[in-house]
């Protein structure tokens, strides 16, 4: 399948700030056309762009109930109430329980948290943990990442004398809980400025509040910084306004200072030592905190992020790890067996829905976003769990997962999510309808190029631009995530320079790059991953357009820069040539 190359083009509008920009900020055309595109407009909001502060962040009492969940957590604090941490058991929900639990539990001793079990309870509020509430006397339950469509369930609560306030980031429904506070600023009638914040990042600005009002310095805060980016990075929310603010102070404190667990975390992961990036959280921290959830439980995380005890966080972290390396197998036999049964999908379908009763509930979310990346459709994997059908769901970009699922709410015992991942549950009996109606939706809704991978490109640029200034200044760029990613660039008629670039891997599936162009004699060397097909035209000195990201490479501590190619294509003939 042709990955298409998508040029982001400039108006003359911008193209007039670009210059502006440019000469103001004394930067190079193309890091000043990066600004625009992300919005950047003035010498100001380039300096908050480049300087995020943690004075930017917006007042948390502009969340709709804040007021009502700050009283009632003072309320529950003065009379020494019973108050339950409660949260989901994914990267998020224990981040978020793991924050709310170090602050609150310096003020009481009468506080547990809970995590619900993914296979007998499944995601969000249960019965169950409502239940081992009042069995323990807690007459508060915080829910974080979670609850805002547990409505049965908070009225179960209310039911029994429980109070309820909900943390919560995912799309409402039209009716709200009953609970006595619903934070959540995707609510129609809340009007706060930023409404991408996570689940971690709600229950800090739940905290933010609660520590205004008590005269808490914002200082006791910050520590916790390195929970809400974990939270971030792992969930995919827009790393722009205030999650980049919170990201950047966050990477701060995961890289200098930070708490014993992802401390241990890091160290398993082989990031000690090495400047830590949202990439390393996505791919390398995030996963082990998640598989815990995904094979064990969830709870095992959170003990993990506030305990104080080395010993302790050495062994729960070996265990996690271990839950990791099981999750790894599992998911690449239930990924292939997955293949196997979806064979050539048709160029006519335009969803995958796939089931079988015996996978593994935890990592059929894994398998959806393998799935969704290769075979590049909005993509389901569905078990059975519990005497339902269950499942996770992934889209492609640019595709709303969430209303083609939404769709078919009445076909559905339950469901939630956004716009890129959703969960799921419905009877057996529903099961093909529901495939059918979503085929349709899909179908219908989705567009021919979103059909196929896509790479958005920034800039067209030579060897040339690329200096130590340039990067130093893109690098200030970040973090970078959604809403503002990494640059990706083009450059055209590549060569091979003097044939050093080779296979390599254990498969010679790879590129190891030595390229040069036309516009100077610097020598970039680039990684290729699985484009070994281009070997050939690299040792026939074939000129080759390449897109990339810049990279820095380290080895030995020494420092480098380093292209890594996202796609290679062969380069057009220019006009006029003979070749």
């Amino acid at each position: 399948m042709e990955t298409q190359w998508i040029f982001s083009p400039i108006d003359a509008t911008q193209e007039i700030l670009q210059q502006q920009i440019a000469t103001e900020l004394g930067v190079s055309p193309v890091i000043a056309k990066i600004l625009v595109q992300r919005g950047v407009t003035t010498f100001e909001e380039a300096r908050l762009f480049f300087r995020p502060d943690l004075s930017q962040l917006h007042d948390p009492f502009l969340i709709k109930d804040m007021d009502k969940a700050v009283e009632r957590l003072n309320v529950a604090l003065s009379k020494k109430e019973g108050i339950l941490i409660y949260g989901d058991y994914d990267v998020d929900g224990t981040t978020a329980v793991a924050l709310v639990y170090n602050i609150l539990h310096r003020y009481t001793s009468n506080i547990d948290f809970y995590i619900p079990d993914r296979y007998t309870e499944g995601y969000g509020i249960s019965y169950k943990g409502i239940d081992f509430a009042k069995a323990q006397g807690y007459s508060l339950i915080i829910a974080l990442d979670c609850g805002i469509k547990a409505i049965e369930k908070v009225d179960y609560a209310n039911k029994l004398g429980i109070d309820f306030i909900i943390c919560d980031h995912h799309t409402p429904d039209d009716e709200l809980p009953k609970a006595l506070a619903v934070l959540d600023s995707k609510r129609n009638d809340c009007t706060y400025p930023y409404e991408h914040l996570s689940g971690c990042g709600v229950g800090f600005k739940f905290m933010q509040a609660f520590a205004q009002d008590n005269g808490i310095p914002f200082d006791k805060l910050k520590p916790l910084l390195d929970l809400v980016v974990v939270s971030i990075a792992s969930d995919i929310v827009p790393i722009t306004g205030e999650n980049r603010i919170l990201a950047s102070f966050g990477l701060k404190q995961l890289n200098e200072n930070p708490s014993l667990g992802l401390k241990s975390i890091i160290n398993l992961c082989g990031l000690s030592n090495k400047d830590i990036t949202i990439s390393d959280i996505v791919f390398k921290i995030g996963p082990r905190i998640n598989a815990s959830g995904r094979i064990q439980s969830g709870r095992e995380v959170v003990e993990l992020l506030v305990t104080h005890d080395v010993d302790f966080a050495k062994e729960k972290s070996d265990c996690i790890n271990s839950y990791n390396d099981e999750r790894r197998n599992i998911d690449k036999q239930t990924t292939e067996e997955a293949k196997l049964v979806l064979g050539d999908i048709s160029e006519g379908d335009s969803s995958i829905v796939i089931y079988n009763s015996e996978w593994h509930k935890g990592i059929v979310g894994i398998v959806a976003s393998r799935l969704a990346e290769e075979y590049y459709r909005p993509t389901i994997v569905l078990t059975l769990a519990n005497g339902f059908i269950s499942g996770s769901a992934r889209s492609i970009p640019g595709f709303d997962i969430y209303k083609a699922i939404d769709n078919c709410r009445d076909l559905l015992e339950n469901f939630g999510g956004h716009i890129y991942a959703a969960g799921l549950t419905l009877k057996e009996s529903a099961l093909e309808e529901f495939k059918q109606r979503f085929e349709t939706y899909v179908c219908a809704n989705i567009l021919p190029e979103q059909k196929s991978p896509q790479i958005e490109i920034d800039a067209e640029i030579a060897f040339k631009d690329i200096t130590p200034k340039f990067f130093r200044i893109l690098k200030q760029c970040g973090p970078f995530g959604p809403g503002n990613m990494k640059p990706v660039f083009c450059t055209r008629r590549v060569f091979d320079y003097n044939g050093n670039s080779r296979l390599v891997g254990r498969e010679h599936e790879h590129l190891k790059l030595e390229l040069v162009d036309a516009s100077c004699e610097n020598v970039m060397n680039g990684i290729a991953f699985r484009m070994k097909d281009y070997n050939d035209d690299l040792k026939a000195f074939n000129p080759l357009d390449i897109c990339y990201t810049i990279e820095e490479n380290v080895f030995n501590g020494n420092t480098s820069l380093q292209l890594q190619v996202r796609d290679i294509k062969l380069s057009k003939p220019k006009e006029g040539s003979i070749i």
